[in-house]
């Protein structure tokens, strides 16, 4: 037995975030993790992996379309599947290495096994028991799959599966029209594969800002997806070739059916609590599964708190980090503080799509007078060179104050680009704020600038 002052359960990006900070502040600290390797779902089969796979189809994809355009002439390359295979595990690897040597930077000890908690203040990992005046609950999602549907993760698969089929398919089927669906369905249409959408909703990317998501479904048309969009599924099953995916469109009830290689599961995800003990202890849960915790964090049991996608809000790693850093900071008796208003979203397919803040849709829901400044990345120099001149920056304002309410933009870098209006946002700033600041020429950042310039007198590109 061993006391700590904190024990975190979980070791992805909001349990180890947590752990090195509790760490940092003189906290004696312990993470739990059952897996091999450090990093949770986010380094081991899901964030880190896809965009390996991302970056090297992306890379196909420059050879096959854009190199002779540029004078780089030759025959294009083949495809060793294997090799690919090898380098995203090799990403993974050094990600999940890195980790474990700041654990062992920062003193945390890493209690290698899956944890329970038989009372308020102890941890139970295999047949050890240890003390903490604090748990932190960090233990991430699974993937949430559709009643009726069989996984086996060969050919009926989630995201874990689609990052190591053992031969490229011939044809896919996504089901949901997400952010996990869009990006490995990217990455096979790239290699060759037939990929087929089939959604629920009558829109791809649900909660996005609705001018982006009907942009980016049309680039996503000519890159070789098919859609069927409000389309209820009712069957997936395994055939002597595949599987099979049978569907009803909710308009008028017209069946729907298409067979494939593969078919993708992904459907969003769920919170993953289960063999900790959370009923007995009396830990007040939510109906989606989700642990109730109060403005600190904390549950309705004194001493044990909860982070990340096992709580309320966006399943977002980053999410999750900020949630570690601030409840690290509350137990060292500081103020641990999350801006849930200035948490960005990105999708990584080529090209990117990222959002932070409301969308118009919601500023019309709520009835408050707003201005869109948009620019077009066609007026962009650098954008135009390396032939991703589709998409735009659209930055909404507060109609009065001129002060930034949200950004989405679709476009090349469009992951790095957002956090310039993320910090904008933290400091309250206006568009003005950003019309007024040089930015560097040519960029892609310039893009930004020229759509907060709109929101003014107009854009000097456009």
């Amino acid at each position: 037995m061993a006391d700590f002052d904190v024990i975190v359960i979980g070791g992805g990006p909001g349990g180890y975030v947590a752990a090195i900070h509790a760490a940092q502040l003189g906290l004696k600290t312990a993470c739990v993790e059952g897996r091999e390797t450090l990093g949770g779902t986010c380094l081991n089969i899901g964030c880190i992996p896809s965009k390996a796979l991302l970056n090297a189809t992306h890379h196909l994809h420059e050879v096959q379309e854009n190199f002779e355009k540029m004078g780089l002439m030759g025959a294009n390359p083949t495809v060793d599947w294997e090799r690919m295979l090898r380098y995203k595990d090799d990403v993974v690897s050094g990600n999940t290495k890195g980790i474990e040597f700041l654990f062992k930077k920062n003193k945390v000890t890493w209690l290698k096994g899956w944890g329970s908690i038989p009372a308020a203040g102890q941890v139970k990992v295999g047949d050890e028991l240890h003390n903490a005046k604090n748990i932190i609950i960090a233990t991430g999602s699974a993937a949430s799959v559709l009643p009726g549907i069989t996984v086996d993760e060969e050919v009926i698969i989630t995201s874990t599966g689609a990052l190591s089929l053992p031969k490229i398919p011939k044809s896919v089927v996504v089901i949901g029209a997400g952010v996990i669906g869009l990006e490995m369905g990217s990455v096979y249409a790239r290699l060759g594969a037939k990929v087929t959408v089939v959604e629920y909703l009558d829109e791809i990317t649900p909660g996005m800002d609705g001018e982006v998501a009907k942009s980016f479904q049309r680039l996503l048309k000519k890159q070789g997806f098919t859609f069927v969009l409000g389309a209820a599924v009712e069957v997936v099953e395994r055939t002597a070739n595949g599987a099979k995916v049978a569907w009803k469109l909710k308009k008028n009830d017209a069946p729907g059916e298409i067979e494939a290689d593969v078919v993708l599961v992904a459907t969003g995800r769920k919170p993953y609590t289960e063999g900790l003990g959370l009923e007995a202890l009396g830990v007040e849960m939510l109906p989606r599964g989700q642990i109730k915790v109060d403005a600190h964090w904390q549950t309705n049991v004194p001493g044990i708190y909860a982070i990340g996608d096992a709580v309320p809000g966006p399943m977002l790693a980053h999410k999750a980090e900020d949630e570690g850093m601030a409840v690290a900071e509350v137990l060292a008796g500081k103020h641990g503080h999350v801006n849930y208003d200035v948490i960005p979203g990105v999708i990584y397919t080529t090209p990117e799509v990222a959002s932070v803040g409301k969308t118009e849709e919601q500023l019309k829901a709520e009835g408050r007078a707003y201005k869109v400044g948009k620019f077009p990345f066609m007026g962009n120099a650098r954008a135009k060179a390396i032939f991703q001149a589709d998409g735009f920056v659209k930055l909404i304002v507060d109609q009065e104050t001129d002060r930034i309410l949200g950004c989405h933009i679709i476009g090349p870098s469009a992951g790095d680009l957002i956090h310039e209006v993320c910090v904008a946002m933290e400091f309250g700033a206006s568009a003005q704020d950003l019309a007024l600041t040089c930015h560097a020429h040519p960029t892609y950042s310039e893009a930004v600038r020229e759509a907060a310039l709109a929101c003014g007198l107009g854009a000097i590109h456009a």
